[in-house]
């Protein structure tokens, strides 16, 4: 992506304003390529290798940021940081980067606060728009749509919730077709068809949209 096309995504309000962007991840390539893209969109990039380098060169209670942090790190994963950063009521807004796409821990994360999971390789528009979301959330702006996503869960159709809620459950799509009584191809119809009546662009994007309408809970439960 190129700088000028990065600037298109930013939220001017947010640009060169003080708040950090804190990219925690043992990839020093990574940690470069987040660091060349966060920069051209305006905004000040400090890298660490490790979440116990970032404990220990940062208080996190200093000031409003936010946390673009790797789950899976040696040492202190990234969901240990997370709870240690809730341990001293540190309010840094986190969003969450893997390779794995696991989707209860994405529930995990989310639950406990984090402002959005994006799976590797990651877009990097995903990226901006996340660090976007994340310093309004640092600079006490509201990014709460719950009643439009209840809006938009109300157009499902009932199988369409059923295919949701073991979506949100962590189950995959043949998983989900043994429980329903259907077929997998099936499943990815209306796995299409909800991704698309939600505005969804991935399935970190339905966790949060769950956790936004205050329906994640009652989700994972229906779908276990």
């Amino acid at each position: 992506m190129s700088p000028s096309k990065a600037s298109e995504i930013v939220n001017p309000a947010n640009a060169g304003t003080s708040f950090p962007v804190f990219v925690i991840d043992d990839d020093a390539s990574i940690r470069k390529a987040l660091t060349r893209l966060i920069k051209s969109a305006g905004y000040d990039v400090t890298t660490f290798a490790s979440a116990r380098e970032f404990l220990d060169c940062q208080r996190p209670d200093e000031k409003p940021g936010c946390l673009l942090l790797d789950v899976r790190m040696p040492g202190l994963s990234g969901l240990d940081l997370q709870a240690e950063l809730q341990n001293v009521n540190a309010s840094l807004p986190i969003v969450f980067m893997t390779g794995y796409g696991d989707i209860p821990m994405s529930v995990k994360a989310m639950k406990a606060g984090a402002v959005d999971f994006i799976e590797k390789p990651f877009d990097q528009e995903a990226i901006l728009s996340a660090v976007q979301a994340a310093l309004d959330r640092a600079g006490g702006g509201d990014n709460g749509d719950g009643q439009a996503i209840k809006a938009r869960l109300g157009t499902l159709s009932e199988r369409e919730r059923q295919v949701l809620d073991g979506l949100i459950a962590g189950h995959p799509n043949k998983t989900i077709a043994y429980d329903l009584g259907i077929s997998p191809r099936t499943v990815e119809v209306y796995r299409a068809n909800l991704m698309t009546k939600m505005t969804a662009n991935s399935l970190s994007d339905l966790v949060r949209m769950a956790m936004q309408a205050g329906i994640l809970g009652e989700t994972a439960k229906r779908g276990r």
